[in-house]
């Protein structure tokens, strides 16, 4: 699903030949594999993420497509273990939503001077991708929508992210809102699972349905689903908001 997205990132970033790229919360490796494919042999890509398990299909995916500038760092964001003014950019995808304040500084910190750090965050929660699902689920669970600080929304609000970013003392900040495609190539059956199974933040509200309920739901998710279904797949669309920032 996230191929528009993440293409979208990259382009936003503007790579360049020879730089040296901290990719951060780089799950199974992108945007980071496809940063190391624009920086060539002289340039380096570090993904960094909190799970080894998703590191390593990281770092094989980038050994089946040959990639010998690419490397893996299993560590936390808000606690980077690398020297100071260490990368020339600094990237992340859907995983600043999920940081508090001290990550950011990090990034700041680890950046060289005059160089930036560009972020990709979900825009607000009533677009299709999260209504047609976790919207439904909400109105029978009830209560609050995700685990405190987990919020995957948390900067839908226009302005927010690029607040966020200033307050960790990033200068020239900038923030635009666009609308991207976000296809699921399977059937609603098949994303409702999945995102039952891995959508974290809303675990504790999906457990709150009551079991009479749960049938009741999984009908009016199919219902919410169909209605975005073709011969491609289930086109969402995603609303996503861009965030970037230069150290001094």
């Amino acid at each position: 699903m996230g191929r528009d997205v993440t293409e979208a990132l990259v382009n936003y970033a503007r790579p360049e030949p020879g730089m040296s790229i901290l990719d951060l919360a780089a799950g199974t490796g992108e945007p980071a594999i496809s940063l190391a494919s624009k920086v060539g042999a002289g340039g380096h890509v570090t993904a960094l993420d909190l799970s080894a398990d998703l590191l390593q299909i990281a770092a094989r995916r980038a050994r089946e497509r040959n990639l010998t500038n690419f490397s893996t760092q299993q560590a936390d964001a808000h606690q980077l273990p690398f020297l100071d003014n260490s990368f020339d950019l600094i990237t992340c995808r859907f995983g600043i939503m999920f940081f508090d304040i001290r990550a950011l500084r990090e990034a700041y910190r680890v950046l060289k001077p005059k160089t930036r750090a560009c972020f990709l965050a979900w825009g607000p929660f009533d677009q299709p991708f999260w209504s047609t699902m976790l919207g439904v689920a909400h109105k029978y669970a009830g209560g609050a929508r995700t685990v405190a600080g987990q919020d995957p929304c948390r900067f839908g609000q226009p302005g927010s992210l690029a607040a966020f970013l200033r307050e960790a003392g990033f200068e020239n900040v900038e923030e635009k809102t666009e609308a991207l495609p976000w296809t699921w190539p399977g059937e609603p059956e098949e994303i409702w699972e999945q995102v039952q199974a891995s959508a974290t933040p809303f675990l504790p509200m999906l457990q709150r349905i009551p079991v009479e309920k749960r049938a009741q739901v999984d009908r009016e998710v199919m219902r919410a689903l169909r209605k975005y279904q073709d011969a491609e797949g289930i086109k969402f669309g995603a609303t996503v908001v861009f965030g970037s920032g230069q150290k001094a």
